[in-house]
């Protein structure tokens, strides 16, 4: 029998393109976060090592990243936030700036010892 149409399925074009499609939108979180990490975490938190800051003040800085973490995750709970840092292993700006702190504590220590 002849026919004039040529018919095609394209499930599996569909399939192929649906798989490549998840995988990329899977690491958009990831390449979200990682340029937060190194464009916008260090604008926050610039210079405050030298600082001592009131537990307020460091609530107030980690409240910015959770704000940020509810808006790209479209979610309010604070539980899934949390979950959310955990498993892309993002560091709140308060547990940062006690290493930066040592570092810099660390640095000075050193630079009056050779002073």
């Amino acid at each position: 029998m002849q026919s004039r149409n040529l018919k095609c399925s394209l499930t599996v074009a569909k399939r192929g393109f649906y798989r490549a499609a998840n995988i990329i939108f899977g690491k958009i979180e990831e390449v979200i976060l990682q340029l937060i990490s190194s464009k916008c975490i260090p604008i926050l938190l610039y210079g405050l090592e030298v600082l001592q800051m009131q537990q307020y003040q460091l609530n107030l800085l980690d409240f910015v990243i959770n704000g940020f973490f509810m808006k790209l995750f479209k979610t309010r709970n604070i539980r899934m936030v949390q979950l959310c840092q955990e498993l892309f292993h993002f560091e709140l700006p308060h547990v940062q700036l006690a290493r930066r702190r040592k570092v810099f504590s660390d640095k000075l220590c050193v630079y009056m010892l050779i002073s």
